[in-house]
């Protein structure tokens, strides 16, 4: 009989829920999202929890035999207690998700709900090692170039937590100038940058389409993350020993060589031909990973 877990993502901007089958498929018409944002609150994320969930199981089949829910979080998070400390959401830091999220769904369901909670870089981690591109890794780091950016490891099949459960977390590792990498290399860090450079528009996604029209300061905000990103990455393989890591996440879309520019600058990074060697290749799973790895968190 096929299992089916509840999978809930958090992020900066976004939160998203889906019933995910133990094969990693999303069940169809089970996934919502709804906004989180910098002003985020307990408030708000209580109302987003309990819509995005009752509309997951709403499309539980009957009779099946629903395992849990997993639950990956933008972070910090605690894992023991189940709260988070967003970067991202300064006014919902302390709140209870995993409590959130099981009180939800058990509700739903009429019974308590097994729930793992982990950090959304290891979960996609975890995803990643399962279905998508570092299948065939010993020792993978997998992470998001987004609104922020963060990521995780998993070492010969398994999924590595560390202390508090926030293994992973790259992209507050300081860079030159005391900036942490999601203030230089994040989507909204780079267009930023690119204002100060004389460039009028706002988003990632505008950064794209003037790259792409040969706006010099939109190409050289891309080439800057992806540098960035790369140095990061090599002193990640450096230190753990990686053979593979995937990137996923919106702004890693920006532009379509914007993977092999990470590698590049890992490769020229890079101190000891081990950590040059470790492949830096896009996210298999695309914008369902972070799903299929929380419901994994579970599943697996």
């Amino acid at each position: 009989m096929t299992r089916y877990a509840l999978a809930v993502d958090v992020g900066g901007t976004k939160m998203e829920a889906a019933l995910v089958s133990d094969e990693g498929v999303l069940v169809a018409g089970s996934r919502s999202r709804s906004a989180t944002g910098r002003e985020a609150t307990p408030t708000s994320l209580d109302a987003a929890v309990e819509q995005i969930v009752a509309h997951a199981l709403a499309s539980l089949p009957r009779g099946a035999e629903f395992v849990g829910a997993g639950v990956g979080s933008a972070g910090p998070i605690d894992r023991a207690s189940g709260r988070i400390v967003p970067v991202n959401m300064p006014s919902a830091h302390g709140y209870p998700l995993a409590d959130a999220v099981r009180n939800a769904a058990s509700g739903t369901v009429g019974h308590e709900v097994h729930t793992v909670f982990g950090h959304d870089g290891g979960a996609l981690a975890l995803a990643e090692s399962w279905l998508g591109a570092t299948r065939d890794a010993r020792s993978s780091l997998s992470i998001v170039v987004s609104t922020g950016v963060g990521g995780g490891f998993v070492l010969e099949g398994q999924y590595i937590a560390g202390a508090s459960g926030n293994a992973g977390h790259l992209g507050q590792v300081r860079r030159e100038g005391g900036l942490t990498l999601e203030q230089i290399a994040s989507g909204p860090a780079s267009a930023a940058w690119a204002q100060t450079q004389g460039w009028s528009g706002a988003t990632g996604e505008d950064l794209a389409r003037d790259a792409a029209s040969g706006d010099t300061v939109a190409r050289a905000a891309i080439e800057r993350s992806a540098r960035e990103v790369g140095a990061a990455l090599a002193d990640a393989a450096t230190l753990v020993d990686l053979d593979m890591i995937a990137i996923g996440g919106g702004f890693s879309r920006v532009s379509a060589d914007y993977i092999d520019l990470v590698q590049q600058a890992l490769t020229a990074s890079a101190a000891h031909d081990y950590s040059r060697r470790a492949r830096v290749v896009r996210s298999g799973l695309g914008d369902e990973g972070p799903l299929i790895g929380a419901a994994a968190l579970v599943l697996r």
